[in-house]
């Protein structure tokens, strides 16, 4: 019986040592296979963990339009709560270069240095109320809405918010046409059409939407206005009556010597620093404003030289050219303006420009002056200029030619000096039908229909006329062969086609409506060529030269939007505000969808 016993035991043990190796060795491979299943999913970027409703959200937003599936189950395994603080990370984008990020928990944080130039977005760190906050934004540009009612003699578009002198590439507002002098293309200067019909139209536009300025008169005809100025010894000033004016004007005459005072206004305007005046030099003489910027006192003077701009430590020197003599002028400047101009060329190491005071207008020389005045703006000067530009520099083909090269592609799509660009000539007709209308000069109108005739020319031969697909008309802004097929130059020629239609009569209006309709036409054909599902292409280089799509930036895209919805008021056609609609909703990150 005992041996029997002692079987039995030893049998057992034997067999509790089997199941227990057996056991363990189970439990192993429990564990590696737990341990693998878990080290996939956190490795695997296709089975992460997603669980929360924020994650869910954050996925959609990421998808953006697309269709929603289920999400696969190996998804749906719930995340462990988390115990790591915030620490760093290295962040691997495309397995091409680390960039070094945080992970705080299940959430990893990235730079905004990298994710702004990665994804092209903005974003500003802003205090409100005493309180930190991060602004983000997809685009920069603002859209600007039209006027409700598209008039000729209207605002135009939105340009009451344009300022295009204090653009960088303007190198000045000229003192001898009072038009801005471009650099675009060109560092020594020149007179580009597009930028002085919007200068003009932009001070017309800001006319109408800021009502008259406020004005104060230092001078007139009259010797009681004498009262308020200084005479300098040695200069004599009266009154006279001016044949050719019909009306009383001051004569001075003194020394032309810069150092010399002449006769001159003092004040402390701190608003205001519009200054007009006619004047008549019959010697050589100048115009000195004096204003003081914080603790800094600047001369801007205006005397007869070719040299458009320059500069001597704190003194501005602006050309009026040197056959002004003998004939009457009307100058119209914004001394502000031409401190910043002139503080620009880097001439003085005080280039503060801010709580300005004028403090004093002085006249050397010898001739006749009238109607001097300060005043808030002087917008309507500035339009007549640009307007009154574009009568004096019209050509015979009725254009006026650009006078540097463009190159749009180096090799590929070139202009040599004397291209004519369609949306300078549309610009220039709203330009001029706004002058005929304000002035009622038909002078202006016979130069905005005469500036038809490039319309009919083919860009081959010289002019801004192509064809897409040799069905549709397209009128170019750079009318290159290949052609570009530009869409924001396109519609700016169309708006100028279509206030010169508002007001034309006899053969110049069968003209002009033919060219508007066929632009029109082409259009609406066109239009969703430049739709790209993110944003909008600045042109058609991707078709016409089989090269990588010319996306446009943001300003250019909001101006794409704004003209669309200014098309929309003009034609009774749902594509235009139809379309407005989803690139204004490309601005804020929303895309099309996708398959």
């Amino acid at each position: 019986m005992k041996k029997t016993l002692g079987s039995c035991a030893n049998t057992m043990m034997r067999f509790n040592k089997r199941a227990f190796v057996c056991l363990l060795a189970l439990c192993t491979v429990l564990t590696c296979f737990s341990f693998w299943s878990r080290c996939t999913t956190s490795t695997n970027p296709e089975r992460q963990a997603v669980s929360t409703e924020e994650s869910d959200q954050a996925l959609h937003f990421h998808n953006r339009n697309a269709k929603n599936y289920d999400l696969p189950v190996e998804m749906e395994i719930p995340v462990a709560a988390a115990t790591s603080p915030m620490h760093d990370v290295d962040c691997d984008i495309n397995h091409q270069y680390i960039v070094h990020c945080r992970r705080e928990n299940d959430e990893i944080y990235m730079p905004f240095s990298f994710i702004k130039k990665y994804f092209e977005v903005y974003g500003e760190l802003q205090s409100v109320e005493g309180q930190e906050k991060f602004e983000f934004s997809h685009s920069y540009s603002e859209v600007h809405q039209p006027p409700d009612v598209i008039r000729p003699d209207g605002i135009f578009m939105s340009f009451e918010h344009y300022n295009v002198e204090i653009r960088k590439r303007v190198l000045c507002v000229t003192a001898t046409e009072g038009v801005p002098m471009s650099t675009q293309w060109e560092p020594a200067g020149h007179y580009y059409p597009i930028q002085i019909a919007q200068f003009g139209l932009s001070h017309y536009s800001k006319q109408i939407f800021e009502g008259d300025p406020e004005v104060t008169t230092l001078l007139s005809g009259n010797d009681l206005d004498l009262d308020r100025w200084l005479v300098a010894s040695k200069t004599t000033v009266h009154s006279l009556f001016d044949k050719m004016r019909l009306s009383d004007v001051i004569e001075f005459q003194s020394s032309d010597s810069l150092t010399n005072q002449g006769f001159h206004a003092s004040m402390k305007e701190g608003s205001h620093f519009a200054v007009t005046m006619d004047i008549k030099f019959i010697s050589n003489g100048s115009i000195t404003a004096t204003i003081r910027s914080d603790s800094n006192t600047f001369r801007v003077h205006y005397v007869f030289s070719r040299r458009l701009i320059s500069c001597s430590g704190r003194d501005i020197y602006y050309g009026l050219g040197e056959n002004h003599l003998g004939k009457w002028i009307h100058l119209a400047r914004d001394i502000d303006l031409d401190l910043f101009k002139g503080l620009a060329l880097k001439c003085s190491k005080s280039r503060k420009t801010k709580d300005f005071t004028l403090l004093d207008i002085a006249i050397r020389g010898h001739g006749w002056v009238d109607n001097v005045t300060i005043s808030s703006s002087a917008h309507m000067d500035h339009f007549y200029d640009a307007a009154n530009w574009f009568l004096n520099n019209q050509d015979t083909r009725g254009g006026w030619p650009i006078g540097v090269q463009r190159k749009l592609i180096p090799d590929v799509m070139e202009l040599a000096p004397g291209w004519y660009s369609a949306m300078a000539q549309g610009q220039a007709m709203s330009t001029l039908v706004r002058a005929y209308l304000k002035s009622n000069n038909s002078v202006y109108l016979h130069a905005a229909e005469n500036a038809l005739k490039i319309f009919e020319i083919s860009s081959a031969q010289g002019g801004v006329k192509a064809r897409f697909g040799d069905t549709y008309d397209w009128y170019e802004e750079y009318p290159t062969t290949p052609s570009s097929f530009v869409l924001n130059g396109f519609i700016f020629s169309l708006f100028g086609l279509y206030d010169l239609k508002q007001v034309a009569s006899g053969e110049a209006l069968e003209t002009v409506t033919r060219f508007y309709n066929e632009g029109l036409r082409s259009l609406k054909a066109m239009l969703l060529m430049y739709d790209s599902g993110t944003g909008t292409f600045y042109d058609l280089r991707h078709l016409t030269v089989g090269l990588g799509p010319n996306r446009a930036r943001w300003d250019y895209h909001t101006v794409h939007i704004s003209q669309l919805l200014q098309l929309s008021r003009m034609e009774d056609d749902p594509l235009f505000a139809r379309t407005a609609k989803r690139w204004d909703e490309y601005r804020v990150g929303k895309w099309a969808p996708h398959n």
